[in-house]
């Protein structure tokens, strides 16, 4: 078992590392192209490589979830763009700490819908984390920005999606759970570009913007989205088959750390103290609800 705990580890710290370069990547096409534009190239890379994988060995599943797979699909997608929307707009490691308040979130939507006990550590890992959130977007009792509501909406849906996996994963092939989230996310921005032709709004930019053709160094960028994505989602995949998920998802963390170094060679200024502590504090939490199911 330690020799597979020792492969886990190493897989999700490649998988974290592919995660912060997937995020810089996102971010140097977010000057030239919306997020939303982004969104759809980053699943349609990923659509293209389920197809042939199902082509080449068909799924074996029993189905009859429809609408919580489509419902998986649409939070995932929505997910994942208000994620790209704050790569783009804040420094790359806030937006991947906030991205990791999924796992605050699953467990939530687990005890509730699931009714998958939490116990007395999973709680204070919740209150931890709620506290680490106050920090990163410097609440104070007045309001929050649009990239810290964003920041927010984004770990909400990536908990609501992890948790409508554990129910799809007992009627479906993991392929088909995929391919819902990248199929809706590739069908999803090409809908809203449509719309967004005849129809803006400044104050949603984050959802409505129309069509960029890419200039010919984006395509290099568009490339290596699509590659550190696959590759990140694939080694995830093997870390948590081949070690136990507290163990795994505590290593998932260093992604945020990957993230704050990256974010620096691309410009972003260093966290200041009160980000960082916030930072910890979600940290903390995470570990806090990964270690409560070992």
């Amino acid at each position: 078992m330690t020799e597979n705990v020792s492969l886990g580890i190493k897989y999700m710290l490649f998988a974290s590392f592919m995660f912060a370069c997937m995020g810089a990547f996102a971010k140097e096409l977010s000057d030239s192209m919306s997020s939303l534009e982004v969104v759809f190239f980053r699943n349609v890379f990923g659509v293209i490589l389920i197809l042939i994988s199902i082509y080449r060995s068909p799924l074996k599943q029993i189905g009859g979830k429809p609408l919580l797979l489509i419902f998986r699909g649409t939070v995932g997608f929505l997910s994942l763009l208000f994620f790209f929307y704050n790569i783009a707009n804040i420094p790359l490691g806030e937006a991947m700490t906030f991205s990791k308040t999924s796992t605050i979130f699953s467990a939530i939507f687990a005890y509730i819908f699931v009714k998958e006990k939490l116990g007395f550590k999973g709680w204070l890992g919740v209150f931890i984390g709620f506290i680490g959130i106050l920090f990163i977007t410097k609440f104070d009792g007045s309001s929050l920005d649009k990239t810290d509501w964003l920041g927010i909406l984004s770990g909400v849906g990536a908990g609501l999606a992890y948790t409508s996996i554990r129910e799809l994963r007992k009627y479906y092939d993991g392929r088909t759970i995929v391919l819902s989230f990248m199929g809706i996310g590739t069908l999803g921005p090409l809908i809203l570009m449509f719309v967004s032709e005849f129809y803006t709004v400044a104050n949603y930019d984050y959802i409505f913007a129309t069509f960029v053709m890419p200039q010919s160094g984006d395509w290099l960028y568009i490339i290596l989205l699509g590659i550190v994505s696959t590759y990140a989602q694939v080694y995830m995949t093997k870390a948590y088959s081949v070690a136990k998920a507290g163990i795994i998802g505590t290593i998932s963390y260093a992604n945020i750390a990957f993230s704050i170094f990256i974010g620096i060679l691309l410009g972003d200024s260093f966290p200041d103290i009160w980000i960082l502590f916030g930072i910890g504090l979600i940290v903390i939490s995470g570990i806090f609800v990964s270690s409560k199911k070992e």
